[in-house]
């Protein structure tokens, strides 16, 4: 072995030598175990055939996968209760629904600080729509309450500055519940342009005055973050004097020596001749219902974060405080939705394959050049805005129509018996028909162009009949093309609503149609989410079953 050969690096025939000398592992040129150098390259080409298709990959799940997982997602979302009633709803927990009484005096208190902070927040009319789903009149209740529900945080707003006049003027609240380095940081910028600190509470000043430090603190963020403002600047709101009286009834001030001392300890000492208004009373001032103790069981009913509301209304049914229970017979309609975007669904598709059979294998057996100018015309509705196709049946089916006035011109219909074929669930057929039949026609023709005419001519020559070639021997062999058809026809009708809109009017709609309301009418889109869920269970569920029964192996386009 030359000294060129032996500095050389390992070679295929020394790992060969090796492993004929001692038994082991089989070793790679490099020296490494075979395995594991085949399982390296391996995930290195996989990591690459990941690389190459990422963007792809990112893009479907942004665009597609992360909406509709949203979507499905509102179909149980009920965080608004909680997040705009915080405190109504932990005080409804302790409140039996089923006794027949009002809650208690604790709830209407945090129902006060909530709707004032909501209004703020302009989030009460929002909540208002949410619950008027389940309730009829809630939002128009939300709405009132939340233009009437400072007159209650007035009766202690104006007593408080009768006392005083420094409590009308924002230093003295910020004063008295800032942190001195802030209010004098705050202080030194006020008449500048620049911009002030965020606010920082005194310390201890949340257990000498807890409901006051914590309405204030929500006060001076919104102050900050909202109207871009200093609390030193802002007078609060009308709820902090209605938490600093509720303080100064229950706690004791006389040890505070901070700024704003003489001041408080005058309040503290006039606060027991003030006054007062209930806040269960301030409420039934601004609108009776509040009194109703249906509204507050709705609101007991949807206060968790979460709930199957939506489905159980998708069934007809309704949440109740005694649990679900069936809406009354002439609210129940999404079933009959459901019953009818499946049947005629179904109507649609045989109707395909009753039209579009014939067609695909007049384009599967003429000469070339006749059927690539047949598939043109096959392809011409493609061309065609799919509301142009829909308005020209509209046209075509009305009872002063194109049909009908031939039917009347040929003698077969009365002039004053005209065809009812539009506004219903045979117009919808028909149009839809006319739409889905390419998607049928193509996927039969490029079946059909796979089989072979001597299987035909063979049979015959065997002494079959011609239904008998036809039955025997080119039927099953086209049915992939059939149950491809069928699968494309089937899922685009059951989720089709615009055509259903124009041609359906009130018997002919399908599911969508009160799908699509809900999204863009009604915007009860947790409502809509769930109807879909339902919709894309169904949907899911007779495709297994189909995959049971005919084998999706079985679906061919050509």
């Amino acid at each position: 072995m030359t000294d060129a050969t032996a500095g050389a690096g390992p070679n295929p025939q020394d790992a060969a030598a090796k492993a004929a000398e001692k038994p082991g592992p089989m070793l790679a040129a490099d020296g490494t175990p075979l395995k594991k150098s085949l399982s390296r390259a391996l995930r290195r080409q996989k990591l690459r055939a990941l690389m190459l298709i990422a963007p792809l990959l990112i893009f479907v799940l942004v665009t597609f996968v992360a909406p509709i997982a949203d979507m499905l997602f509102r179909s149980v979302e009920n965080q608004i209760v909680s997040d705009t009633l915080p405190r109504t709803t932990a005080a409804l927990d302790d409140w039996n629904a089923d006794s027949g009484e009002l809650p208690g005096e604790a709830v209407y208190e945090g129902l006060y600080y909530d709707m004032v902070i909501a209004e703020e927040r302009k989030l009460h009319t929002r909540l208002g729509s949410r619950l008027n789903y389940e309730q009829t009149g809630l939002s128009s209740l939300f709405r009132q309450t939340g233009r009437g529900v400072d007159d209650i945080g007035e009766v202690y707003f104006d007593q408080f500055d009768d006392l005083n006049p420094a409590w009308d003027e924002a230093v003295t609240w910020a004063e008295l519940m800032g942190e001195p380095n802030w209010v004098a940081e705050a202080k030194a910028r006020a008449g500048n342009d620049e911009s002030i600190p965020g606010f920082e509470m005194k310390d201890g000043i949340e257990d000498l005055l807890p409901r006051t430090a914590e309405m204030y603190g929500i006060f001076a963020e919104f102050t900050e973050t909202e109207d871009e403002d200093s609390p030193i600047e802002e007078e609060p709101w009308e709820m902090v004097h209605v938490a600093l009286y509720q303080d100064l009834v229950s706690q004791d001030v006389s040890g505070y020596d901070g700024a704003q001392a003489d001041l408080l300890n005058e309040a503290k000492a006039a606060v027991g001749d003030f006054e007062t208004i209930g806040f269960k009373d301030g409420f039934l001032e601004i609108e009776d219902d509040w009194g109703n103790h249906d509204i507050w069981a709705t609101i007991k009913t949807y206060s968790p974060n979460y709930t199957n509301g939506y489905f159980l209304a998708a069934v007809d049914m309704e949440k109740t405080p005694d649990g679900p229970a069936l809406r009354d017979e002439n609210e129940r309609i999404y079933g009959i939705l459901f019953q009818r975007t499946m049947f005629m669904s179904l109507m649609i598709t045989f109707s395909c394959i009753l039209l579009g059979y014939p067609v695909a294998w007049l384009l599967a057996n003429l000469p070339s050049r006749s059927a690539n100018l047949l598939l043109i015309l096959v392809l011409l509705p493609f061309w065609t805005s799919l509301l142009v196709r829909t308005s020209a049946w509209k046209v075509m089916l009305q009872q002063q129509g194109v049909i009908n006035d031939v039917l009347v011109w040929l003698g077969l219909v009365a002039d004053d018996a005209r065809l009812v074929m539009i506004n219903n669930q045979f117009g919808t057929i028909v149009a839809m028909t006319h739409i889905l039949l390419p998607f049928m026609i193509l996927p039969l023709y490029s079946v059909m162009q796979t089989i072979p005419p001597s299987y035909l001519r063979a049979a015959k020559s065997l002494g079959a009949t011609n239904w008998t070639a036809f039955w025997r021997v080119y039927f099953p062999q086209s049915v992939p093309g059939i149950g491809a058809g069928s699968i494309l026809v089937f899922i685009l009708a059951i989720g089709y609503y615009i055509t259903p809109e124009i041609v359906g009017g009130t018997t002919g709609t399908f599911i969508s149609n009160r799908i699509a309301y809900h999204i863009s009418s009604s915007l009860n889109w947790g409502l809509a989410a769930a109807l879909g869920t339902i919709l894309l269970a169904v949907v899911m569920a007779l495709y297994w079953c189909y995959d049971k029964i005919v084998g999706i192996d079985n679906v061919k386009l050509g």
